[in-house]
């Protein structure tokens, strides 16, 4: 079910605006597409950098705004830590050339301009006014609870950070990924470490049908145990196995038995895997089911929480890819950033973050759902 806010001002809306997008901005220029009166969510991207061509700026974030369907119109809003400047002529906001850029762009795509705002430590203030004055940042309403939408009164990087993980749980885990590697990369049947750690052979037990293992790790939704967690860390350092759990996590069972399937017959007969599987990585095809999503970012990030720093990398660029897939590129940057301290030639890592470089997002982010404003 829809849940429609409603803003009567400019006010008003920077109150919503933190429940479109999940957290309260920082640093940052927001985008809302607009279809007649509604907006149904948020774009965020980091201020322009020094020495950025501002065309290509603006040409690239419109271009994102109008690929959204049905969108004819853009809201516009500023958050930066630098102060307006008064002179002679007046107030000047921050970032004013830019958002001039910004909303020429829009209007040669034949977007209207439904606002355009700018936050500061001292104040708010509409560009579009010829006299702009700051406004009571106390006076914005604080953010309306919405059901499903947890805390937004954090920056655009809150809950990027891994769960915590005392030294006892690492310990098991590592333990246990140890032995288990040993199980089944190299054939060690050596007993006296089965009687020491027999939950290698419960883990490697589990891994007799992959997909059965992803689904249990999702529905399950609860804390994973040290053995399972090793058996999930095992299966994501292995590039055919990650790939089957993230599009098994992105789809369905039945997507995870069609890309095992097509990795096994890549590697015994060097058939080339199905578009339809291919399409999910890179961000095509049917949305997925953004629940099974959140649920697979939290076992990965509580099982790269618990890793060794070897094993690491591959949670990490797993929760990348979720992130990524559920439109939160900046926590994708952030385990991306994670994976470079450890090993900066790690595969996925380096794709991932080649595409996000590239304002690449998930074509059914483009899609209208969820909450709007109006």
């Amino acid at each position: 079910m829809n849940t429609v806010l409603r803003a009567v001002d400019s006010a008003d809306f920077l109150g919503i605006l933190p429940v479109l997008a999940g957290f309260t901005p920082r640093q940052s220029i927001v985008l809302l597409p607009f279809e007649g009166s509604r907006t149904h969510g948020a774009m965020r991207l980091d201020l322009p950098a020094d020495g950025l061509p501002l065309d290509d700026y603006a040409a690239a974030a419109i271009g994102l705004v109008a690929r959204v369907s049905r969108t004819d119109a853009v809201a516009v809003v500023v958050y930066t830590d630098e102060r307006a400047q008064s002179t002679r002529d007046g107030l000047v906001l921050p970032l004013t050339v830019a958002l001039d850029e910004l909303l020429g762009c829009a209007e040669d795509a034949g977007l209207g301009i439904v606002d355009a705002l700018c936050v500061t430590p001292d104040g708010w203030a509409s560009y579009l006014d010829d006299a702009p004055m700051l406004h009571d940042l106390d006076l914005v309403p604080t953010a309306p609870a919405v059901p499903g939408v947890g805390d937004v009164s954090g920056d655009q990087s809150a809950g990027a950070e891994l769960p915590h993980a005392d030294l006892a749980e690492k310990e098991r885990v590592g333990r246990a990924l140890h032995d288990l590697s040993e199980l089944l990369d190299h054939g060690t049947h050596d007993h006296r470490k089965t009687r020491e750690n027999p939950e290698a052979l419960a883990a490697a037990a589990m891994l007799d049908d992959l997909p059965e293992f992803f689904e249990l790790l999702i529905e399950t939704r609860g804390d994973v145990p040290p053995f399972a967690t090793a058996a999930l860390l095992w299966c994501l350092q292995r590039p055919a196995y990650r790939d089957v759990a993230l599009l098994q996590w992105a789809a369905d069972r039945g997507a995870g038995n069609r890309a095992l399937h097509a990795q096994l017959d890549y590697a015994h007969r060097g058939r080339t895997v199905p578009d339809e599987l291919g399409d999910i990585f890179l961000g095509k095809g049917p949305s997925p089911d953004a629940d099974r999503l959140r649920f697979a970012l939290d076992v990965v990030r509580v099982a790269a929480s618990r890793a060794p720093r070897a094993a690491r990398p591959a949670p990490l660029t797993a929760a990348a890819w979720l992130s990524w897939a559920l439109g939160r590129s900046t926590h994708a940057g952030h385990y991306l950033d994670a994976v470079r301290e450890i090993d900066p030639e790690y595969g996925l890592a380096s794709l991932l973050q080649t595409m996000i470089d590239s304002a690449i997002l998930p074509e059914w982010t483009f899609r209208r759902s969820g909450g709007s404003a109006t």
